[in-house]
């Protein structure tokens, strides 16, 4: 696969049992000069596979018999270079974390509109072409540079910063690229305020911090201790109101007496 394939008409599987979903996204990327082929199902997806390599799948995570994540292992298994992007709902956004984490470029969120579609394809072939653009440049100085070993396999090329971008803590999971949070597969609707203060939580797990921390952190300036409780007390209260099962009895956002809140690991026992 050379990066002027990429750049010139990229190969591209969509896969999604549903049959709007399918050929909408197909129709859509077709319109836009690529070569598109669709599976309605992972083994189906499988059987395309063997007739050679694809530029990116577009994969849905949930699919009766052989899921996305399977469909995922599969491809990368075989073609590492493919770039893959998955379809989830909130449901579902652990697993599409799990597949980014084994070399998923990036997930949507369904239904996703034809922007984001788009400029997560195009995004996606373009960092491909540029890898594969590298690789092809030092293939060539291999031949007339012998230390060349000491350069970085183009593989290894700016890694996603997975672990950055994402943090979870026991049932709460955070995408602070997509600003997206989320309870057991459910969406909060969270304040930017609110997310900027689950982050820090979720950052900090099992630890006091104080409502002055808070407020230096989420806030970004310095309050004094009365000016700081008073303060991180509202956004507390809203947050919970949105994350606790029972806002009068936090289990995330707990409040350590005298010294602050704490978001543990571990639920706290009765």
């Amino acid at each position: 696969m050379s990066a002027e394939r990429i750049q010139a008409s990229a190969q591209i599987i969509v896969v999604d049992d549903e049959p709007a979903a399918r050929l909408s996204l197909a129709e859509v990327l077709s319109l836009e000069g690529y070569e598109v082929s669709v599976a309605a199902s992972g083994e189906e997806a499988i059987e395309l596979l063997a007739d050679g390599p694809f530029d990116l799948a577009i994969v849905d995570l949930k699919m009766p018999g052989m899921d996305g994540l399977e469909v995922v292992e599969a491809l990368l298994d075989k073609y590492p270079e493919t770039v893959v992007i998955m379809l989830t709902a909130h449901g579902t956004l652990e697993t599409a974390v799990q597949a980014m984490r084994q070399g998923a470029h990036d997930y949507l969120l369904k239904p996703a509109n034809v922007n984001e579609i788009m400029t997560s394809v195009k995004g996606g072939l373009d960092k491909r072409r540029r890898e594969l653009r590298r690789r092809e440049l030092l293939s060539l100085m291999q031949h007339t540079l012998a230390a060349i070993a000491d350069d970085a396999p183009m593989s290894h090329a700016e890694p996603p910063a997975i672990s950055d971008r994402f943090l979870q803590v026991r049932e709460v999971l955070v995408d602070q690229q997509k600003h997206l949070a989320t309870l057991r597969g459910e969406a909060l609707d969270l304040t930017p305020t609110e997310f900027k203060l689950l982050v820090y939580l979720l950052s900090n797990p099992d630890r006091v911090l104080s409502p002055q921390e808070l407020v230096r952190e989420v806030q970004g300036y310095e309050a004094d201790h009365w000016e700081a409780r008073s303060i991180i007390r509202v956004h507390v209260r809203r947050l919970r109101q949105k994350l606790e099962p029972d806002p009068a009895n936090p289990a995330y956002v707990v409040t350590v007496r005298g010294a602050g809140y704490m978001f543990p690991s571990k639920p706290t026992p009765p």
